[in-house]
């Protein structure tokens, strides 16, 4: 592999604590330096990154590739396509494929589908039951032995609390960490919206915030009891921000995460006939976004994840209830978050860690850094640059997005995979 200088950029690298305009060195596919001269160095490569950032490549919690089992939706070559223009160099696989993750067999298909398109850093979530079904559980042993570096159930729902039980106390015994999307499904029911004036303006069915935050406390108590490590996926609401809080306060080994859009986006954004903005959790109120916010600047949520789901048009026809949930989302995480930071509402380090070293540390991941011998992931992106969300500038399989059409100020312009160069803007090559 060649030597590489990356030259004249704001280095950003929250993990060491660096903010400032230096060099980075990398060689055989690690970083060798960052600020220092690295000693006997003569680079075949030499990348110019001024007036842009450079940072570790992102780490993304949530994932959907489509493949196994959906692939008129999108597959894992088209969506790690995606994930390399957006600077993401990690991802996580919910276990919700079809067939799901709850076999060895199914792990090593995706590591094979991964291998094939040089994207290695697909971490798939094992299925937390056999066939996601709730009800019992699956070989969660072997399946860390292939390599699943979380356990969940996705999005389904369990058949009672003892089958969490159980299945906490099956994961802390193999140290694995449990993903864990809080709902309670008798509460939330078919609702497509946020149980609230707009839903009930609309006539949309209603999802109430007790849904998840019910579902929620259940939870935190059944990490206490069982000591598992608990990570909680896509957060939407205030009194699920209050009980991390809290949780977190009294030392429960507790982590969360938030879905991009709902830091940004609310039920009065919704246009009854756009199923775009059909997402679950569904998008709540104005004050719910202000709590989500702090949350994730006092440090309760700790990581943003794109929850990205890419559809086919035929997914997203059809009346609002009646289409499937979810938004191709990874292209507009990082415009996104740096919007939360023209708003004053996080500052930029702290932004890029959510999206960096804090998903790594949740995950164990020696990632979502910059530091001396780490494998150079790294994605370098123009803060100020403006760009239209179209099908020329797209590239996941999926075009259901709330921003499609919409001009956004942020874009990837390099990034590095293992100190190879995988995503280059067209516009700059």
């Amino acid at each position: 592999m060649s030597k590489i200088l990356i030259q004249n950029g704001r280095i950003i690298d929250p993990a060491n604590n660096i903010d400032a305009i230096g060099p980075v060195y990398i060689a055989d596919g690690k970083i060798v330096s960052v600020l220092e001269q690295a000693a006997d160095f003569t680079p075949e490569q030499i990348i110019d990154a001024d007036q842009q950032i450079v940072c570790p490549g992102f780490v993304d919690l949530s994932v959907r590739l489509r493949e196994p089992g959906q692939t008129q939706k999108g597959n894992i070559l088209s969506e790690t396509r995606a994930a390399l223009s957006a600077g993401v160099t990690s991802l996580c696989l919910p276990p919700d494929t079809k067939p799901c993750i709850d076999s060895p067999a199914v792990v090593e298909f995706i590591k094979d589908k991964a291998e094939k398109a040089d994207y290695p850093q697909i971490h798939s979530i094992g299925a937390l039951t056999q066939r996601l079904a709730g009800s019992e559980l699956s070989a969660m042993f072997a399946l860390k032995q292939a390599g699943c570096i979380a356990v969940s159930n996705a999005s389904e729902p369990l058949g009672n609390l003892l089958i969490l039980r159980r299945a906490m106390e099956y994961a802390a015994t193999h140290d694995l960490l449990l993903m864990y999307r809080a709902n309670e499904p008798a509460l939330s029911g078919k609702g497509c919206a946020h149980e609230g004036a707009v839903a009930s303006r609309y006539g949309l069915p209603g999802i109430p915030e007790a849904a998840e935050s019910i579902a929620l406390a259940q939870c935190l108590e059944l990490a206490e009891l069982t000591g598992c490590r608990v990570h909680i996926s896509q957060i939407s609401c205030k009194h699920s921000v209050i009980k991390l809080q809290q949780a977190k306060k009294y030392g429960l080994n507790v982590t969360a995460d938030v879905a991009i859009h709902q830091l940004h986006l609310t039920e009065d954004n919704i246009t009854p006939f756009d199923s775009n903005y059909h997402v679950l959790p569904p998008l709540r109120s104005a004050i719910d976004r202000q709590y989500l916010r702090e949350g994730l600047v006092n440090g309760t949520i700790d990581a943003i994840c794109s929850d990205h789901q890419p559809h086919d048009l035929d997914a997203k026809l059809g009346a609002f209830p009646e289409t499937e949930a979810g938004v191709a989302a990874l292209e507009t995480l990082l415009p996104l978050t740096l919007a939360l930071t023209q708003q004053h509402r996080i500052g930029l380090s702290q932004a890029i860690a959510s999206l960096t070293c804090k998903p790594a540390q949740i995950l164990g991941l020696a990632t979502g850094v910059l530091t001396p011998g780490y494998a150079a992931d790294v994605c370098i992106f123009d803060p100020q640059a403006s760009w239209q969300v179209n099908r020329e500038n797209w590239h996941s399989a999926g075009c259901n997005t709330p921003y499609w059409q919409q001009t956004l100020t942020g874009r990837v312009t390099l990034t590095l995979l293992a100190g190879k160069t995988v995503y280059r803007l067209a516009e700059l090559s």
